[in-house]
Formats: C-alpha cells, sequence, structure tokens
C-alpha cells in the first residue's frame, strides 16, 4: 500500500480528523493564560461580527424591499394622506420614515398657514410664509435622513473596529506564545524541533484566530457600506423630489 493510499484510508475512518480536532483543542488547553484569554476575546469579536452580519443583512434587505413598495405607492397615489396612511408598516424603509416626516411637518405648516389673519400685513405675513414653509419642512426631512443613516450605521463601527483590531489581538497572542515557547526552549536547554514545533503551534493559533474574526468583520463593513451608500442617494433623490412638490403645492396656495 502506498503513502497516497494510507493517507486516503485514514480519511475515510475518520481518522486524521478526529486527530487534527483534537490537535487543535489540545493546543488551546495547554496555551498559557495570556494566550487563552486573547483566543477567548477573539472568539467574542468573532461571535458578535457574524450576529450583526445577519441583523444587519436582513436589515437592508427588508430595507430595499419596503423602499421598493413606498416609490411604487408614491408613484400610483395621489394624494398625500393615503400615502401617508399607507406607509405605516413600513418601519424598515428609509425613504419612508422621510416622507412621514416631511407629511407631518407639511401639515402642522399648512394648519399654521391657514389660521394667520387675512389683514395681516404684508411684508411680515411673507416673511412668516417663508420661514414657516419649505425651509421647515426641509429642515424636518434632512433631520429624519440623518436619523435613517445613524439606524443604518448602528454596530457598524464594531465590524471596522474588529477588521482593523482582531488580526494584531491575534498577533499579540502569537508574539507572546513565541516568547514563552523560547523561554521553555531555554530553561530545558534543547532546540529540536520536537521541542520547539509545540509551541509555536500553539502560539500561531491566536494569529489564525484572529484572521478568522477580521477577514468577515471587514467583507461585512464594506459590503454594507456599499449599501448604506445606495440607500443614502436614494433618500437624497426623494427628499429633492419631495421638496420640489412641496414648493408647488405652496405657490398653488399663495
Amino acid at each position: 500500500m502506498t503513502f497516497l493510499d494510507m493517507i486516503i484510508a485514514r480519511i475515510a475512518t475518520g481518522q486524521i480528523g478526529s486527530e487534527v480536532e483534537l490537535g487543535v483543542f489540545s493546543m488551546i488547553a495547554r496555551a498559557g493564560f495570556v494566550v487563552q484569554l486573547v483566543l477567548i476575546t477573539l472568539l467574542f469579536m468573532s461571535v458578535m461580527t457574524w450576529a450583526i452580519i445577519f441583523y444587519k443583512w436582513r436589515m437592508f434587505r427588508q430595507a430595499e424591499r419596503e423602499n421598493h413598495r413606498f416609490h411604487k405607492l408614491f408613484l400610483n397615489q395621489q394624494r398625500l394622506s393615503l400615502i401617508h396612511e399607507g406607509t405605516e408598516n413600513m418601519t424598515f424603509s428609509p425613504v419612508a420614515s422621510i416622507f412621514r416626516a416631511g407629511y407631518i411637518e407639511l401639515v402642522r405648516v399648512s394648519r399654521s398657514r391657514q389660521q394667520q389673519p387675512q389683514n395681516f400685513p404684508v411684508e411680515p405675513a411673507g416673511l412668516i410664509k417663508e420661514v414657516a414653509g419649505t425651509e421647515n419642512i426641509s429642515r424636518a426631512l434632512s433631520k429624519a435622513a440623518e436619523t435613517e443613516l445613524t439606524r443604518l450605521e448602528k454596530a457598524l463601527p464594531f465590524l471596522a473596529t474588529t477588521g482593523s483590531t482582531a488580526p494584531f489581538i491575534g498577533l499579540f497572542g502569537t508574539v507572546w506564545g513565541i516568547m514563552n515557547a523560547f523561554r521553555s526552549i531555554g530553561l530545558a536547554g534543547s532546540a529540536s524541533l520536537i521541542s520547539v514545533a509545540p509551541g509555536i503551534s500553539e502560539a500561531l493559533v491566536a494569529t489564525a484566530a484572529g484572521l478568522a474574526a477580521a477577514i468577515p468583520a471587514v467583507v461585512g463593513y464594506n459590503f454594507f457600506i456599499q449599501k448604506i451608500r445606495i440607500l443614502d442617494n436614494d433618500m437624497r433623490t426623494f427628499t429633492a423630489e419631495f421638496l420640489n412638490i412641496i414648493d408647488r403645492h405652496f405657490r398653488r396656495n399663495d
């Protein structure tokens, strides 16, 4: 039997997989306190990274679906009040949230304009209309957009922090483990491969754990940042379109 046949036979019987698994866990168990603390920290960061990735992926997918529903409703419905009623269950759509904030401010401004006395002086009345008209609605839309951006960016700094610091945390554990390995070699007075390899392999586990935590975090962060840019452009486009509609509305009523 050749060497390759022996390897295939051991893989088929599951011996190699069990030996590797036991080897990794045994290396972690034999590692020093600092290395184990580093591995626990990286494990926490990895678990949180995957939880955030799953949560944000679900949130962005729902936001895109509700944005599509809102744009369809906004194009097919002429009455803003009915559009407002139709957006009550669109809790994930940032564009729908901006519309609700703008509509509420529009109703408030329209009621205040209607309550002004007819014999009010022309110049101050014009000044009040300018301040309480599209400018107030524009500020309400901008505030709602900032709120939605903050909500979309929530938890993404953790991904950025994990992606930038996890490799260095793992490297710190590796350096610390190698220092202990060489110190043990010096005390033992032996520098053979058998005495060096176990300590170094235990230390390198920390680097592997750091990369395993950092790579998904970086990929997820870049993916969600791109999604946020798309949604931000969508919000800016709708804000400009909505302000044009409001401006035409006030000019028609003046």
